[in-house]
Formats: structure tokens, C-alpha cells, sequence
């Protein structure tokens, strides 16, 4: 598309950034729907975030999503954070209003979503989450306000009892990872085990209850080797794309005023970039 001198500008700020997705993601609803508007990638280092930040506010950005390593940063420069943000403690959705800077969570409303589009109810019974990240704060804070009691299993002990402390959750040990798989109706992995370039997460799914659903965040590659597991004991598998691709719909809504939809159109638009 020809812009003009009335285009809505926002993008993703990382460093790096060239990995992102989300360029390709923006891009597509900003062509499906006929918006005179552009979505960039923006390579800022973090001694410069906040700075660079308020330049893009000043130059008429409509916002931006914000990724590793700036999301606790975003939320320093922020005038008015979202609950999901503050629950959170990091922000990845940020918008430049009159009146200054907003910033939301939007990653534990994306995963809810993505779970409910493969056919899983957060609330059906209790869920493991692994991990105890910005990711994992997000996901077990929102699978907790949807009704679910949240257990917490991490490879540093210290950071998950303190999350679980911190919002009155349940910890257990790393190793005690597999035998609780009985006792979930869900497992979520939300470290980076697994990911292309990593080990994989070892889990013991033949001690999983019945009907377990399996998430996994991580999508690259698009089937995990714990999702490729759970589909061949008959488990449900929830890859991370869809994830990416649901938190996404609130921010393009906030820039460029349509709500987006995510269908099979848009999840094989993006997939083919990562398979490319």
C-alpha cells in the first residue's frame, strides 16, 4: 500500500528485533482491512528505550509493542498502567494518547484466548504452569482470574515460591514435575525449553490425566517437541503461535481503530514466514 500524510504509525520494539513476527502479523490486518497505516520493526538498545520511547510519542506513533529485553523498562516510562501490566510487572503493549503514555499486558489475555479457540476451558481444573518469567506471571495470573487453581513448577525454586507468594498460588519442586501432571487438567511451558536452539523440556506425559490439554508458548519451532508428544498420546495440543497472534488483536484495535480478527488465513500467513 501508498501511504499518505495522514498514516498511523506504530511497530515492535526489541533488541534485536529482526526475529519478530509481529511486523509480518500487523502487516497482514493492515492489508486485509485497507489501513492507511504501517507497522515497523524498531531496533532500539535499552540504554536508549526510554528516550527513543518518548521521541516516537512526539513524532505521532499511535503505540507499539514492546518485547525482550524492554518489557519491565516499559513499564517504567508509562503514566497509566493496566491492571494486566502491574499483575504482570512488565508491559508489552504500549499507547500514545494526549494525555500520555498507557501500557497493558496483553500476553495472559492471549493465551486465555488461544486456549478457548482450541476448544479448552481454563476453568475445567487445576493447571501447572511451567516457568516462572514475565510470561508465566501473566499466563498464571490470568488462568487464575478465570477460575483455575494454578500450581507453579520452575527450575529456580526461589522465583516461583515468590511468585507464588505473591499471589497466593501453589509451588512444588522441578522434580515433582511429571508425577503432578495426574493432578492438572492442564500443563503450560512457558520457558524457553524446547525452543529451536534449546534443550527440550523433559516431561514424562504418560503420567498425565485424561484429556490433559498441553500449551506450549514457544513457536519456533510451530510443534514443540512437548506438543508433538501430546498429539501422539491423543492429548490436546496448544501451540504458541496462537498466542502471539490473539495478544496481538488489542493493540492493532488501539493504533489503527478495527478490531482484527484471527483466523486460519492470518495463522497460515504467519506460520509460512516461520516454516520460510
Amino acid at each position: 500500500m501508498i501511504l499518505s500524510g495522514h498514516a498511523r504509525l506504530a511497530g515492535v520494539i526489541g533488541y534485536p528485533v529482526a526475529h519478530s513476527r509481529s511486523p509480518r502479523l500487523h502487516g497482514t490486518w493492515l492489508e486485509r482491512h485497507g489501513i492507511d497505516g504501517a507497522y515497523l520493526p524498531l531496533a532500539i538498545a535499552p540504554d536508549d528505550f526510554a528516550a527513543c520511547v518518548a521521541a516516537l510519542a512526539k513524532m505521532g506513533f499511535a503505540g507499539a509493542n514492546v518485547t525482550i529485553p524492554h518489557k519491565e523498562a516499559a513499564f517504567a516510562v508509562c503514566d497509566r498502567v493496566a491492571d494486566s501490566a502491574r499483575r504482570a510487572g512488565a508491559v508489552n503493549t504500549l499507547v500514545f494518547t494526549p494525555t500520555g503514555i498507557e501500557g497493558a499486558n496483553t500476553d495472559g489475555s492471549g493465551f486465555l484466548a488461544n486456549l478457548r479457540a482450541h476448544g479448552v476451558n481454563p476453568a475445567a481444573g487445576p493447571a501447572l504452569v511451567l516457568g516462572a518469567g514475565g510470561a508465566a506471571r501473566a499466563i498464571a495470573t490470568a488462568l487464575q482470574d478465570a477460575g483455575a487453581v494454578v500450581t507453579l513448577c520452575n527450575r529456580s525454586p526461589e522465583r516461583a515460591a515468590a511468585l507464588a507468594r505473591e499471589f497466593g498460588l501453589v509451588h512444588i519442586p522441578w522434580e515433582a514435575r511429571s508425577a503432578a501432571l495426574a493432578d492438572h487438567a492442564l500443563v503450560v511451558n512457558t520457558t524457553s525449553l524446547g525452543m529451536a536452539g534449546h534443550n527440550p523440556l523433559e516431561l514424562d506425559l504418560a503420567r498425565a490425566a485424561p484429556g490433559m490439554a498441553v500449551a506450549d508458548i514457544v513457536y519456533v519451532p510451530l510443534e514443540t517437541p512437548l506438543l508433538a508428544a501430546a498429539r501422539a498420546r491423543g492429548l490436546v495440543a496448544v501451540e504458541g503461535l496462537g498466542m502471539l497472534l490473539h495478544q496481538a488483536v488489542p493493540g492493532f484495535a488501539a493504533w489503527f481503530g478495527v478490531t482484527p480478527v484471527v483466523d486460519d488465513a492470518l495463522y497460515r500467513a504467519v506460520a509460512a514466514d516461520l516454516m520460510g
